[in-house]
């Protein structure tokens, strides 16, 4: 039960969430385009490439923490 709370695990979880809340920003970009809500669009597309930014770090950052949980 205790490895279920490994560092590794909590942000393996945090990179999960952080990916279904960069598909729902892309939702809502699309939706925001249909609407001509070009300010609301422009915003959500700036927050959805920090997120897309920032999921590499953190993949790279997991990937290193396990192979040190496996050493």
């Amino acid at each position: 039960m205790a490895s279920e709370y490994s560092l590794t695990d909590v942000l393996e979880r945090i990179y999960q969430n952080q990916m279904a809340l960069e598909a729902a920003l892309m939702e809502l970009t699309l939706w925001a385009g249909q609407q001509n809500a070009l300010e609301v669009g422009k915003n959500v597309r700036g927050a959805h490439h920090t997120i897309g930014e920032n999921a590499g770090h953190i993949k790279q950052g997991l990937a290193r923490l396990e192979r040190a949980d496996r050493t």
